[in-house]
């Protein structure tokens, strides 16, 4: 049996953190693709449904969708955040020539594509913020343009996640679009928390992870991907890591009462934690970005440590989700949606 709930299509879905948010607003995820295995296979390990798959989203079309769900494909709307390393200002070589921005363009025409077969009543995109400076050329005005031409009101948005219930500064990128024929109200950007959430409360109580082994299988009790590195420069023991440290880019230490620095780890920069002596656990990682204490990553280290720089904090995914539930719905109704 097809779900009931409005249905999507995630495309770079990494391992599910915008998907997250979406479904704890009632959204079901229809179908899901990456390219990478390890992040495919966590997105399926933490649903009931089994909806991701490792692709090409180059070489998705109408027919592969309708193959892979069984039937025709027809979701409510298309979320997803194409790859952003040619935006980032933390590639110092990214420009705005790089290949990999192409792949926004690849997802908006697939959007298109299926708005054509029958109406979208939304598309979100998720990037990084520089994506709208020099970096990223005109692309957002092409897809802005692409996207009214196709008869959907078209706003965008910079959110800090720390204003959304996570315990992180993380500015992300949204652009958002609902069609002008089959939504109720004009978008409106959601509501910030009541509550700014620090370090402490993510991970305060934790008992100390295992270090990696050499080999590739957790240890602790506590949770899968409680491990990391083990600490190897004299900076642990000097006693000059202390709690907000940032003078080295490489040994950036948390505060217990701040947010966190945005989880992106590159090169294996993970921040340390506020006690000085060690770098952060996956796990950690995974509460300050906000994930359930449930969730669970597969792969390798570096691929998780991969999996959760790349994510979507959930609370920030859902609180932009509500907004986007909120213009499809009648003052007087939590749940009214034109059919899709």
């Amino acid at each position: 049996m097809k779900p009931t709930n409005p249905t999507l299509l995630s495309l770079f879905c990494g391992c599910g953190g915008l998907d997250l948010g979406f479904e704890q607003v009632g959204f079901t995820t229809g179908l899901a693709y990456d390219q990478r295995a390890d992040a495919v296979s966590s997105w399926n390990r933490n649903r009931n449904f089994k909806s991701a798959r490792t692709w090409d989203v180059r070489q998705l079309s109408l027919d592969a969708l309708d193959l892979h769900y069984g039937c025709e494909f027809l979701p409510a709307g298309v979320i997803g955040g194409p790859p952003c390393q040619g935006f980032s200002l933390a590639n110092r070589r990214g420009h705005r020539d790089d290949p990999r921005n192409d792949l926004a363009y690849v997802f908006v025409k697939l959007a298109l594509d299926l708005h054509k077969r029958q109406p979208l009543n939304f598309v979100v995109i998720e990037n990084v913020p520089a994506v709208v400076g020099k970096r990223g050329g005109s692309l957002i005005d092409d897809i802005r343009n692409e996207l009214n031409s196709a008869e959907f009101d078209v706003r965008q948005i910079v959110l800090d996640a720390a204003h959304y219930g996570v315990p992180q500064r993380r500015k992300r990128f949204f652009l958002i679009a609902t069609n002008n024929h089959t939504r109720t109200r004009p978008w409106m950007p959601p509501k910030r928390s009541t509550k700014n959430f620090t370090v402490r409360d993510a991970i305060f109580n934790l008992p100390e992870p295992q270090f990696y082994n050499g080999k590739q299988t957790p240890l602790s009790d506590v949770h899968q991907n409680h491990w990391c590195m083990v600490p190897k420069s004299k900076k642990f023991q000097t006693g000059e890591l202390i709690e907000g440290y940032k003078e080295k880019r490489s040994f950036k230490t948390l505060s217990w009462d701040e947010p966190s620095y945005t989880v992106s780890y590159g090169n294996r920069e993970v921040h340390i934690h506020p006690a000085g002596k060690r770098r952060l656990s996956v796990f950690e990682a995974l509460l300050l970005q906000g994930f359930p204490s449930s969730f669970c990553l597969d792969g390798t280290l570096s691929s998780q440590i991969t999996q959760v720089s790349e994510a979507v904090p959930p609370p920030l995914a859902r609180a932009v989700a509500e907004s986007v539930a909120a213009s499809f719905q009648t003052p007087s109704a939590t749940s009214d949606w034109p059919s899709a």
